[in-house]
């Protein structure tokens, strides 16, 4: 127990390390106070530019990844290792979105999440992608996109894993996302919600 408890506060403390805020400060910007107000890569990538954004996307999957793979072989027995690595994940990307070094204001997980699965189960990232390009690419809506790639690891977990830990974790991290997204998910249904022209399907025909 005591390994599990160190494992997520030091999971949740490294997923505090903002990829935006930290590259935010040599650039003597703060996004929080830009655009949509969030400290993610989307935002990121509107009020910085692409390279900026790719900086932040970097910091804050590896920072994921960093957690997942190293903490629960350090901290863990083996036999307690797979379920230390979901409370890591799970732990990493909710000291993302509530970062304690940065006010409880981070971003809303997507990056992180990516980060965590590409170590815990790289079987469901391409799935994830494939369904986050594909309503981007219809809708325009970045969060959407999320909300419904988030959603997708749940019946991909299961077929790849069927009942297990993973499939509930995969729940938990598909909630979450939904929960981060509420904003969105407000301004898409009361029409305010921004799209994003250029990576709609139907912008490239106009062309």
């Amino acid at each position: 127990m005591s390994a599990l408890i160190a494992s997520a506060l030091l999971a949740y403390l490294i997923g505090s390390v903002s990829g935006s805020l930290l590259l935010g400060r040599l650039r003597q910007v703060d996004i929080r106070t830009m655009g949509s107000g969030n400290a993610g890569g989307t935002n990121a990538f509107r009020t910085q530019g692409p390279a900026f954004a790719l900086g932040v996307v970097v910091i804050d999957v590896g920072k994921a990844a960093l957690s997942t793979a190293l903490l629960p072989g350090l901290l863990a027995a083996p036999a307690a290792a797979g379920l230390v690595q979901l409370v890591c994940g799970f732990s990493v990307v909710l000291g993302h979105c509530y970062p304690v070094f940065h006010g409880f204001r981070g971003g809303k997980g997507a990056a992180t999440v990516v980060g965590a699965l590409g170590v815990i189960a790289p079987a469901l990232l391409a799935p994830m992608l494939l369904t986050w390009l594909l309503v981007l690419g219809l809708s325009g809506y970045v969060g959407l996109a999320t909300v419904l790639a988030g959603f997708s690891l749940v019946p991909m977990a299961y077929l790849h894993y069927g009942p297990s830990p993973l499939l509930w974790f995969t729940l938990v991290l598909a909630l979450f996302m939904a929960f981060t997204h509420r904003a969105n998910m407000r301004r898409l249904l009361s029409g305010t919600e921004s799209r994003f022209e250029r990576a709609r399907f139907l912008h490239w025909f106009r062309r």
